[in-house]
């Protein structure tokens, strides 16, 4: 994560916002936490596993640096 520039951040009022692009803009918001989510949980469970194997092929051992292994942002 990153350090954000308070001075930078876009200040929103949902009370002006039409219900239409409040609604979007939750949406997206909720999109966003549950790939943060779920981000963060694959990191968790692949910090407490010794080694993590895909088709036959070990990309993680807790010994060595992770190789060869990406998570696509779509489902």
């Amino acid at each position: 994560m990153g350090i954000r520039n308070k001075k930078k951040l876009k200040k929103l009022n949902l009370l002006e916002m039409s219900n239409h692009e409040r609604n979007r803009l939750i949406k997206e918001a909720k999109e966003t936490l549950r790939q943060k989510t779920m981000e963060a949980k694959l990191w968790q469970s692949l910090l407490e596993a010794e080694t993590l194997t895909i088709n036959g092929d070990i990309v993680y051992e807790s010994s060595q640096p992770l190789n060869g292994f990406s998570f696509p942002h779509t489902i």
